[in-house]
Formats: structure tokens, C-alpha cells, sequence
């Protein structure tokens, strides 16, 4: 995957393209050099490096080099003057150049040829655009829109922008997508949403028939109309027959359901359907599964996608921290509640925030069919069995919640039984398949359980929902977790997997070898997360990775659970690169992997408590502390209101 990322000064191009990366191990390359003589440039190269992980490895040098080095697998191939920041010279999976004006600006100083017609620099032009279009990794390439200023009064810069115009428009051209930035918003441009609809449109003759048919079905039409969580169902059908229904039963009027058509769509294609219309975010391919089966899921469940996700408001992070300062106590005394109390604010964009309302935790359930092959300590019926617990509140989710002032839903995905209809309304199948030998899922399945977690995260955010928990059920499900985990990380089996519900040495070394050969079916689709969600994975986590990257793209923080959730949380922000700002780690679990997940995503737990349940319950253990850092920021009074003097105060009356 390629991408390009444009925008003007101070557009936030750089930090969108770091968010696209964020979740990999990084080559960044770094085209600017420091002129000791502008202090203003030395500042911006500074904050730059601040924002820089340390784990990155970074180059200073030619784009072109650095991309030959990195291709042939060979960092000694960059030029002697390139430097690497870590002293190491190891290859990345993924290479991010920040940015081609500095670049070009070198490319023009070394062949001095500021004052020589255009096409002076042609052949590093040439070369930049054929290293990019051969380069076969993860590439983010950072570039200055220069189409949108004021021609330039010197026949310098007219030159610059018209390079790199050119430049702009060749890497475009090669690279898989675009993105432009526009006051810190991105606009992806390539691909774009008309020529997805035209794609999807354009289906086989087949699919169409099926449509057609299905569109002259009343009970199809009810169940699409249920589908949509917002606007349009079917065409050519009676206003009655679509009266859009949420499958919870109640309207989708609810305020906020239109601005979800900005996160995952689900498109509805067919000779009956609206030209382009598309089926948004409350729209459930599994429940049509469910209540239709293959044929309606062959037309529903077309490829769920989701854009970056933009953080946590940074202004009212700042009043946050300012408000702080002014409370009656000494500065940073609360230890890690302030900047607790500083993200929920910045989440909520208000200062001082508001205590959470509706915490809601959903569970989701399935079956794996790797646990038939004595990888947990436990049958799969407990799942089923554990499923009914959770229905009647004996559960340790159920106290749990009950103490924290949460309430718990649960949805079967993949249970392998038959459950109430209630709970099974996105039900995608009865188990997923063993990955240590196959696929957990086919396609239109893996399609069908991240448009169910969409749809879910939409319902509770719809219903009111102002801080989600997700958590899991489903025998053997550490193991998948731990392929995701160990797969994405790079991380030996050996030291990734744990003993899960508590497996003996033997169920160790079966688990391990379990895990080893999934890792090794998974290694192709490494980079591709809904591949690596339909090769190595099971419907419940693809649901809860698609709940998770949904409730970053509605704005709404969540509480992480144990080593399932996390597993699931580290594809939901390569599906929605940036939702990891949206998130806060629960607990630390007895799990390896959860570990490893955790520092990959770069979140401090906020209990390490040895937990090891799942079901969302160090998530609920955690949120009694979250909200003592809402009700500190909110509810505490300043150094003014009470009448308290300052330590500065005192320092003055002394003096």
C-alpha cells in the first residue's frame, strides 16, 4: 500500500501521515537538514522528532536512496551521510517520507539550478517516481499541496511549485490512495467514494439477479429498511414497506444517527437499488445473515471501510490542563487521574467534562473451532452456558457492572448453539473455523461481523452510550488473540502464548504449536487487516475490531479489556489508523501477549491487578477510576473559589 499525503502549511500533514503508521514499526525518513541560521525551521524539524516514537528508526538522506536500501532489504546502501537515529540499520515494514518540498529544495541546491528552466531536476524527479511505483511495503509519502497559493512573485519559486506540481501529480498516479489536508481534516481522493459506488454497482449478472429478486420479497425490503441506520432502504418500494426500523426495535431518528455516514459504510448494490445509495454504518450484514441467509448476504455484505480517525480535541485538552493548575491542590498531586481527566475532557470537547452517564458494556460471544483440539482447559458448550449466565446476572461482567454504574449487553457472533433470538440477531455462524488448519471465516463472513460490530457501536452510541467497554466469551479465543497479537509484533509463540483458562504443560505445548502454524498461515496477510481478520481471527474479534474502529470514528472513548479485546483493538486501528487516541488500556492481564499488544499501541494500563477473565471485567474494575478523574476535573474547586492561596500567592507575600 501506497499512499500520498498533501496539504498546505500547518495543514497537519505530517501528523495525519504518523497516525496512518502508528501502529508499525517505522522507517521515517527525514528529508529536511537543519540550517543553524533559522531558528524558526529548527524549531519545526524539533517538534517533529518530539512526536516521533522512539522504536522508529529514522534516516536522514535521499528519499530515492532510502527507498532502493529499503527494497533490496539493505540499509547500508543508503549513502555515508545518511544517519540513523537509533544507530541501528534494521528494515522496517513500513517507510514514511516526511516531506518532498524539503527534499525537492535539496534536489534543486545540489544541481544549482534555481535560476535554469524547469526539467533541471528531471532525473531525480524520474527516480523518486520509479523507486515509489516499484516499491512493494507499507510507503506514506508526505508532500506539499503547492495548487492552492498565490503564484509566486520570484522565478524561484515559481519553479519550485511548478516542480512539484508535477512531482504531486506523477506520485498520484502510482501510489494506491491520496489524502488531502485541509485544516487538519483529511479528504481521501483517491480512491474515491464515486468510483466505489460505480465499482460496486458494477457487479456480475448474478448478484444483480439476486438483488432484483430479493427487492421484490417483502420481508427482504423489511430487513433492509431495518438495516439502514439512517436514510435510504430500497427503491420502488412503498414509503410503508420501508419504514426504517433499528434492530433494537427502536427509531433511528436518534440525533447524531446522520453524521455516522462519515465512518464505515456498507454499499447495496442491484437493479432495484438507488444509483450509488449506500447502506451507513447502522446497517448489519450478519443480522441479514441471520434472518435471510446466503442469498441476502451475497448482496449485503460488500466490504465495510473506515477513514483515519482524527483524535481527541487538543484545545480543550489544553483548558484541561490549564483548569488543572487552578484546582486546590499542588500541581500534578492527582499523578495520572489529571491527564486521565484531561482525555475525557478532550473526548467529550468540553471542559470541565461530564460524568459518564451510560457506560455500556457489550460482550461479544463466539466459538472457535481450534479449541476442539485441546488448546483451553474447557469444553465449548461452557461458551453457550456462560452466554446464559451472562442473561441472568450471575456473571462476574454482571457485579462487576452493577458497582461501577454500567450496564452489560451481550450478542452471540459465533456461539457454536442456539441462542436467544434476542442475543442472535447478528449471529454470523455457528463457530469459526480452526486457524491452525483453515480459514476462520470466508469472506462475505468476515464482511458480515465488521458490519455487525459498525452496527452495534451505532445503536449504543444512538441509544445515549457516552463510554463503551467491549468484552469477549468464547472458549479458545486467547488463541487467535495471541496469533493476532504475536503476528502483527513479531513475536516468537514461545513467548507470546500464556495458559489462557488454565491449561496444563501438555495444553501449553498443543496451544503453542496451534498458534505457530496459524502465525505461519496468517504471514502472508500481515498487512492487510481484514485478511488477516478472515485468515487468523474468528467472527467475534472481527466484530469487536469493527465496534472498536466505530466508536473512534463516532467520538465515543472506550475502556479496553484484557489480551482478546486488545488483540482486537491492534487491527482496529489499522482499519481506522488513529482510533488508538479514542482508547484507554483497563488492565494489564497475566496473558504475554497482552503485554506486547499494550506497548504496541503504546497505552499504560491503568490497573495491573493479574487478571486474566476477559468479559469486560478489568475494563469495569478500571472504570471506577476513570471516573474519579471526571469527578476531580469537574467537581473540585479552584484556588479562587475557595478562597485558597497559591503557592505563587505565598511567594509574593514573602517576598
Amino acid at each position: 500500500m501506497r499512499t500520498l499525503v498533501l496539504g498546505g502549511a500547518r495543514s497537519g500533514k505530517s501528523a495525519f501521515a504518523e497516525q496512518l503508521v502508528a501502529s508499525e514499526a517505522v522507517r521515517y525518513v527525514a528529508t529536511a537538514v537543519p540550517d543553524p541560521a533559522d531558528d524558526d525551521f529548527a524549531e519545526r524539524i524539533a517538534a517533529h522528532q518530539a512526536r516521533r516514537p522512539a522504536n522508529w528508526t529514522v534516516i536522514e538522506g535521499d528519499a530515492v536512496a532510502a527507498l532502493a536500501a529499503a527494497a533490496a532489504g539493505d540499509d547500508a546502501a543508503v549513502p555515508a551521510n545518511a544517519t540513523f537515529a537509533d544507530g541501528e540499520a534494521t528494515a522496517a515494514p513500513a517507510t514514511l517520507i516526511d516531506d518532498l518540498g524539503t527534499w525537492l529544495t535539496a534536489r534543486i541546491d545540489a544541481r544549482a539550478a534555481w535560476e535554469s528552466p524547469r526539467g533541471a531536476v528531471a532525473p531525480d524527479l524520474d527516480a523518486l517516481v520509479g523507486a515509489v511505483a516499484a516499491y512493494q511495503d507499507r510507503l506514506v509519502i508526505v508532500s506539499p499541496e503547492v495548487g492552492l497559493g498565490v503564484i509566486p512573485a520570484t522565478r524561484s519559486g515559481r519553479l519550485f511549485r511548478d516542480e512539484l506540481g508535477s512531482l504531486n501529480q506523477r506520485l498520484a498516479q502510482v501510489c494506491d490512495e491520496v489524502y488531502l489536508l485541509v485544516a487538519g481534516q483529511p479528504i481521501r481522493v483517491k480512491p474515491d467514494r464515486a468510483t466505489a459506488s460505480a465499482a460496486a454497482l458494477s457487479n456480475s449478472a448474478e448478484a444483480i439477479g439476486t438483488a432484483a429478486a430479493l427487492s421484490n420479497s417483502a420481508h427482504a425490503i423489511g430487513i433492509a429498511a431495518a438495516l439502514t441506520g439512517s436514510a435510504t432502504a430500497v427503491a420502488g418500494t412503498s414509503a410503508d414497506s420501508v419504514a426504517a426500523q433499528s434492530l433494537s426495535g427502536t427509531s433511528t431518528d436518534a440525533p447524531g444517527s446522520a453524521e455516522t455516514a462519515a465512518g464505515a459504510s456498507v454499499s447495496l448494490g442491484g437493479a432495484d437499488a438507488v444509483a450509488g445509495a449506500e447502506l451507513v454504518n447502522g446497517v448489519s450484514a450478519a443480522a441479514a445473515v441471520a434472518d435471510s441467509g446466503p442469498e441476502l448476504r451475497k448482496v449485503l455484505a460488500r466490504p465495510v471501510e473506515f477513514g483515519p480517525v482524527a483524535g481527541p480535541d487538543i484545545g480543550v485538552r489544553a483548558a484541561a490542563e490549564e483548569r488543572q493548575t487552578r484546582l486546590t491542590k499542588p500541581a500534578g498531586a492527582l499523578g495520572r487521574l489529571e491527564a486521565l481527566g484531561n482525555w475525557v475532557a478532550a473526548c467529550q470537547g468540553q471542559c470541565p467534562p461530564k460524568q459518564f452517564e451510560r457506560a455500556r458494556v457489550v460482550v461479544f460471544a463466539g466459538d472457535h473451532g481450534v479449541a476442539r483440539h485441546g488448546v483451553s482447559a474447557y469444553p465449548s458448550e461452557v461458551t453457550a452456558q456462560m452466554v446464559a449466565n451472562f442473561r441472568s446476572g450471575g456473571a462476574a461482567v454482571n457485579v462487576l457492572a452493577r458497582l461501577a454504574d454500567a450496564t452489560v449487553r451481550v450478542e452471540d457472533i459465533a456461539v457454536d448453539a442456539d441462542t436467544a433470538p434476542e442475543i442472535s440477531r447478528f449471529k454470523v455462524r455457528r463457530s469459526s473455523g480452526s486457524i491452525d488448519r483453515e480459514d476462520a471465516l470466508t469472506e462475505e463472513e468476515v464482511q458480515a461481523s465488521l458490519a455487525a460490530g459498525v452496527a452495534i457501536a451505532d445503536q449504543e452510541i444512538d441509544s445515549g452510550a457516552d463510554l463503551l467497554v467491549a468484552g469477549d466469551m468464547g472458549i479458545g479465543n486467547t488463541t487467535p488473540a495471541t496469533v493476532l497479537i504475536a503476528g502483527l509484533t513479531d513475536t516468537e509463540p514461545v513467548i507470546a502464548v500464556g495458559r489462557g483458562t488454565g491449561v496444563d504443560d501438555a495444553g501449553w505445548i498443543r496451544k503453542t504449536a496451534a498458534i505457530r502454524d496459524a502465525m505461519w498461515r496468517a504471514r502472508p496477510v500481515l498487512r492487510d487487516p481484514v485478511a488477516l481478520l478472515r485468515t487468523a481471527s474468528g467472527a467475534d474479534l472481527a466484530a469487536m475490531a469493527g465496534f472498536l474502529a466505530q466508536a473512534a470514528t463516532r467520538r465515543t472513548p472506550v475502556i479496553l479489556d484484557g489480551v482478546v479485546v486488545t488483540a482486537a483493538a491492534l487491527v482496529a486501528d489499522q482499519l481506522a489508523p488513529g482510533a488508538r487516541a479514542w482508547w484507554v488500556a483497563g488492565h494489564r492481564s497475566s496473558e504475554p501477549s497482552h503485554k506486547i499488544a499494550l506497548e504496541r499501541l503504546q497505552l499504560e494500563p491503568l490497573l495491573d491487578m493479574t487478571m486474566r477473565l476477559g468479559e469486560g471485567s478489568g475494563a469495569l474494575t478500571a472504570l471506577p477510576v476513570l471516573r474519579a478523574a471526571v469527578a476531580t476535573l469537574a467537581e473540585m474547586a479552584t484556588f479562587a473559589e475557595a478562597g485558597v492561596s497559591t503557592a505563587d500567592a505565598t511567594e509574593t507575600a514573602s517576598a
